[in-house]
């Protein structure tokens, strides 16, 4: 039995058979290949261990801290302060505060770019069909006519030097293919791929940046309202001291410089509550813009320093993990992976680039005889092209990207220094903190029982006006001192889990596409870049 091959079956047969031989040559990419960097040896947050557990202290936000080592930050970390009013806001800012919105959009957009790369790895397909109506003068039109169609109609003049008019028609598929020989559209989909996952670790930090100001917002509103209402009972100390100063001056009993004196404290307490009622304002401002609000549409959720929980247990991860963790430095990671891949990209483009096209189609007057007997044709090209001479620029090319690659290692090596010294800031600042808080309770408490002695021999006639007024005023600083420290210890709290990473890698859903965390982390690619002198050709 004899079987008829069709022109254009052969020529997608010998097409194949290129691409396939093109492809095994392209086994490997050029340029150097990457490795995860490794946490720094024997790392640590600080120099003197750590004590088991904080200063307590009685009051709002005065519990005792311990720190668990290696304990997991939970990504829901908020959750920790105890403050549904928190929760709620934090809940509203991640569906609806833009930044959330605009990076979810960078992120997207850097997948899209990565998609549209991949698609150099596939044959480019064109379809081309073309009209003409043509008239060959007729003292050239014998050369030049088409001659005998599949139909048997014969193109030519109707007598010596008679222009020939007809109809003819052309069908063309086309197909090329670059096959990526040297690997150079890898390394660009690497590149791309890399700064996508820029964009997600960017993303995850939105989200933890966007948690963390709400919870200080809240904590910060809370300290505020408690300033205001000590400001005002001082307010209101300082008049009932200056009613009885009046009263003791009628019946001789004072005098008029004990008098001024009590009334330039009560102005310069006086003084000290609209910078407050100022800063109240502003936060609540902020807390609305925080959730998408406009400054008219108010929230319903207020704070107050003893509504909200000082967390009993602070994580504390263990320094090999603080690589992974940290958003702004697997960002740092892969801005180093995107400049690795370029450096690839470049050396390729020095290197041989091989095409293949192939066309196939027909030709005639009527549409029916295109692909009919003499209509058809192909035609496989196959071409090999190398740079001889670009004036430098391929080579200046490369060498920029390996510059690039420099500075990027450097830069990911300074994210990593300035992250594990924010923990270890955020830890002396919880331990010391808490020492502060212990000690501004101290003082509060001998100011009150000192200004309350001075106050009470005074109102018995033993005692003076000026140590009284003297006693007020160390007891009003004592006062805000302490509001300030407690308040202080929560915002402590917070910065630690920020400065841990916030979590992200527990979540349960995507922050994008809802995709399990699981399915997130293993979406990123781990053979990421290795600082510096480790890449390896």
């Amino acid at each position: 039995m004899t079987f008829w091959l069709h022109p254009g079956a052969l020529w997608l047969r010998l097409s194949a058979r290129c691409c396939i031989v093109l492809a095994a040559l392209a086994g490997c990419a050029v340029g150097p290949n990457f490795h995860r960097p490794q946490a720094p040896k024997d790392a640590g947050y600080t120099v003197a261990p750590l004590p088991e557990t904080t200063t307590a202290t009685p009051g709002p936000s005065g519990d005792a801290q311990q720190f668990v080592m290696g304990q997991d930050v939970d990504y829901r970390w908020w959750e920790a302060f105890g403050s549904p009013g928190i929760n709620s806001l934090v809940e509203r800012a991640f569906r609806v505060n833009p930044t959330v919105r605009a990076a979810q959009a960078s992120l997207r957009q850097a997948q899209e770019m990565v998609y549209a790369q991949q698609g150099y790895f596939w044959p480019s397909v064109g379809a081309d069909y073309n009209f003409e109506r043509q008239k060959l003068p007729g003292n050239t039109a014998t050369n030049t006519a088409p001659g005998i169609q599949g139909n048997g109609q014969v193109l030519l003049p109707s007598g010596p030097a008679q222009p020939l008019i007809y109809n003819f028609q052309t069908a063309t598929l086309t197909v090329g293919f670059v096959p990526d020989v040297f690997g150079e559209n890898r390394r660009k989909v690497e590149s791309l791929d890399a700064q996508a996952q820029n964009q997600r670790f960017e993303l995850e930090a939105t989200y933890i940046s966007l948690a963390s100001n709400v919870v200080a917002a809240a904590i910060q509103e809370a300290s505020t309202r408690a300033q205001l209402k000590a400001t005002e009972e001082i307010i209101a100390h300082n008049e009932k001291s200056v009613a009885i100063l009046r009263d003791k001056l009628g019946h001789g009993y004072a005098s008029a410089v004990d008098l001024a004196t009590q009334e330039l404290q009560l102005a310069q307490a006086k003084s000290q509550l609209p910078p407050l009622q100022k800063q109240f304002e502003q936060n609540r401002d902020l807390i609305r813009e925080l959730v998408g609000n406009l400054p008219d549409q108010d929230v319903s959720e207020t704070f107050e320093l003893t509504s909200l929980k000082l967390p009993a247990e602070l994580p504390l991860s263990l320094p090999s993990k603080i690589i992974e963790q940290r958003p702004d430095i697997r960002a740092a990671e892969e801005t180093m992976r995107s400049a690795n891949a370029n450096v690839g990209a470049a050396i390729a483009a020095m290197l041989p680039t091989f095409t293949i096209t192939a066309t196939a189609g027909g030709a005639a007057t009527q549409f029916s005889q295109l692909f009919a007997k003499g209509g058809p044709f192909w035609s496989l090209i196959g071409d090999a092209s190398q740079p001889i001479f670009e004036g430098g620029t391929l080579w200046h090319t490369k060498k920029a990207a390996d510059q690039a690659l420099k500075q990027a290692a450097a830069q990911y090596q300074n994210t990593v220094l300035q992250a594990y010294q924010n923990v270890a800031d955020t830890l002396h600042a919880v331990v010391t903190d808490a020492d502060a808080l212990a000690a501004a309770a101290d003082a509060e408490r001998a100011a009150k029982t000192a200004m309350d002695l001075a106050q009470q021999r005074l109102d018995n006639g033993y005692g003076d006006y000026l140590t009284e007024l003297a006693a007020a005023m160390v007891y009003q600083q004592a006062v805000l001192t302490e509001v300030q420290a407690r308040a202080t210890r929560l915002g402590d709290s917070a910065a630690l889990y920020q400065a841990l990473g916030g979590g992200w890698w527990n979540r349960k859903t995507g922050p994008l596409t809802g995709q399990s965390s699981d399915a997130a982390s293993s979406a990123a690619p781990v053979s990421l870049a290795a600082a510096g002198a480790s890449a390896a050709r």
